[in-house]
C-alpha cells in the first residue's frame, strides 16, 4: 500500500506505477491530453488494479458516447474482477459503485457516492474534480460550489491540487452569480496551478456573464499558454474567444477562430459539435452568413441520432442537423428521444422527458420558420434548461433562440421579460445581443437582425 500525490493511500506497491498514476491524476485536473496515456501505462503495468479500471470507465462515461458505454461496461467487469485479485480500500471500491450507477443512468447518485468518497477524503483532488464534473454535466451549479465549498478547509499552498481546486471553486461561483469572487478566485488559481485550462475559462465566463468582451480577450490572449497542452477541451477556449470577438461584432476574427481552431479537427465529440453549432447558431441570429460550414456538422450529427447519452448532447446535434436542413434525420432523432423518454428508472430518460422533448421541438420548428411553435416550446422548456446540463454560456444559445423565436412570433411582451431576466442574471449588464434586441422591441421593426446591426 502506497500513498499518492494528494495523500490517499492507494492499492499499488509499485513506487514507479504510483508516480504514473499521479501524473494521471494531475493530467486530469489539467485537461492534459496526455493523461489517457499515462492511465494506459498504469493498467498495463498493473491489470489487478481495480480502481484504476473504475476511474478508465468513468472517464469513458462522461465522454457522452454510446459506443464508449460497452468499453465504460468492460471496464466496469474488469474493476470487478480485479476485486477477486488484489485487495482495494473502500474509497477505490466507492469508485466501482459510482461507475455502475453510471452504467445504469444515474449520474446524480453517481455523483453523490463520489461526493461521499471527497466528504471522507477531503484532500482527494481527484474525487473533487470527478465530483464536480459530474455535476457540471446534470446541471446542478448548487452543488458545484457546496462540494467545493466544504473541502476548502482541508487544503493549503502546499497541496499538490491547490490551483486545481480554485479554479473549479472559480468556476462555481460563477455559474452561481458570484461573479467578483468568481474572478478574484479563478485568477488566484492559476498562480498555483498556470496549466489549469479549467480555472481559466471560469475567469472568461466572468466576462461573458458580465459583458466584458474586451477584458476577457485580454485575459485569454495574456494566458494561451494555459491551455496549449489540452485535450480537446482547448477547442471550447477557443470558442469563448470566439463569442468574445462575435459580441464586439468582430466577425472576420470569429470565422478565423472557427476555421482554425474551434473546427480546426472535424471530431464528433459532442462537446466540440457544441461549441461549433452554438458558435454558428449565434451568428445566423445576428444576420450572418456561415457558408457551407453547417454541412460537416450535420453529416457527423447524422451518425449521432441514436445516442441518447445526455440530452445536452442531443440538443447540439439537433442545431446541426436543423442548420443542415437534416429533416429525416431530425424526424429519427426526436422520435427515439421520445421512445428513451419513455424508460422511468432513468436519470437521463427524466431529462430527456423534460426539458428534452420541448426543446427538440422548438429547435424543429424554429428551423422550419414556425416561430410561434419554436417560441411556445422553447419557452415551456426553459425552466428546466439548466438540468440539460453545460454552463450559462453554453445554454445561452437556447436563450437566445427563445427570444428570437418570440420576436420573430411576435410575442413582444414574453420574449422582453425573457430577454430583462436574461440581463439580470448578468448582474444588470448589457452584452451586444441584447442591446440589439431591446432596441427591435422598442422601435418594433420587421425582424432583420442584419440590417439592424448595420445601423447600430
Amino acid at each position: 500500500m502506497l500513498t499518492d500525490v494528494f495523500g490517499n493511500d492507494i492499492s499499488l506497491s509499485d513506487t514507479e506505477i504510483r508516480d504514473e498514476w499521479d501524473k494521471m491524476q494531475l493530467g486530469f485536473l489539467a485537461h492534459a491530453q496526455i493523461t489517457p496515456t499515462h492511465l494506459a501505462a498504469v493498467l498495463e503495468r498493473a491489470p489487478d488494479f481495480a480502481y484504476g479500471h473504475a476511474i478508465k470507465g468513468i472517464f469513458y462515461m462522461m465522454l457522452g458516447r454510446r459506443e464508449l458505454i460497452e468499453a465504460a461496461r468492460g471496464a466496469y467487469g474488469a474493476a470487478q474482477e480485479a476485486l477477486k485479485a488484489s485487495a482495494a480500500t473502500r474509497r477505490e471500491k466507492e469508485f466501482i459503485r459510482a461507475l455502475g450507477l453510471l452504467l445504469e443512468g444515474k449520474p446524480v447518485q453517481a455523483r453523490n457516492v463520489v461526493q461521499g468518497i471527497l466528504t471522507e477524503n477531503p484532500q482527494d483532488a481527484l474525487s473533487m474534480k470527478i465530483a464536480h464534473a459530474l455535476s457540471f454535466i446534470v446541471g446542478d451549479s448548487v452543488e458545484m460550489r457546496r462540494s467545493i465549498e466544504g473541502v476548502l478547509p482541508a487544503y493549503d499552498e502546499k497541496h499538490a491540487g491547490y490551483g486545481y481546486l480554485l479554479g473549479c471553486y472559480a468556476f462555481a461561483l460563477e455559474e452561481t452569480g458570484d461573479y467578483e469572487a468568481a474572478e478574484r478566485i479563478g485568477r488566484k488559481g492559476m498562480l498555483y496551478a498556470p496549466n489549469d485550462a479549467w480555472g481559466l475559462h471560469a475567469v472568461a465566463h466572468v466576462y461573458d456573464m458580465t459583458a466584458d468582451a474586451p477584458a476577457g480577450l485580454q485575459w485569454l490572449q495574456e494566458q494561451e499558454n494555459a491551455w496549449s497542452h489540452c485535450n480537446n477541451f482547448r477547442y471550447h477556449v477557443w470558442w469563448h474567444k470566439a463569442l468574445m470577438h462575435l459580441d464586439q461584432n468582430q466577425i472576420d476574427e470569429v470565422f478565423a477562430l472557427y476555421d482554425t481552431e474551434i473546427r480546426k479537427d472535424k471530431t464528433d465529440d459532442y462537446r466540440d459539435i457544441s461549441n461549433a453549432t452554438s458558435l454558428l447558431s449565434r451568428l445566423e441570429l445576428e444576420g450572418i452568413d456561415v457558408g457551407n460550414r453547417w454541412e460537416e456538422l450535420a453529416d457527423l450529427s447524422e451518425q449521432r441520432t441514436e445516442d441518447g447519452c445526455l440530452i445536452f448532447a442531443d440538443l447540439h446535434y439537433i442545431l446541426a442537423l436543423v442548420g443542415g436542413d437534416r429533416d429525416e434525420a431530425i424526424k429519427t432523432m426526436i422520435s427515439r428521444m421520445n421512445k428513451d423518454a419513455r424508460t422511468t428508472d432513468s436519470e437521463v430518460a427524466r431529462a430527456m422527458a423534460d426539458p428534452g422533448l420541448a426543446a427538440a421541438a422548438g429547435l424543429e420548428a424554429f428551423g422550419e420558420a414556425n416561430y410561434d411553435a419554436a417560441f411556445r416550446n422553447l419557452a415551456a422548456a426553459r425552466a428546466k434548461m439548466q438540468q440539460a446540463g453545460g454552463s450559462h454560456a453554453q445554454r445561452d444559445v437556447f436563450e437566445r433562440l427563445t427570444i428570437d423565436a418570440g420576436i420573430r412570433g411576435g410575442h413582444f411582451t414574453e420574449a422582453k421579460r425573457i430577454l430583462t431576466e436574461r440581463k439580470e442574471k448578468r448582474g444588470g449588464n448589457e452584452d451586444r445581443y441584447a442591446a440589439v434586441r431591446f432596441k427591435m422591441l422598442t422601435n418594433g421593426p420587421d425582424f432583420d437582425p442584419a440590417a439592424l446591426v448595420a445601423a447600430e
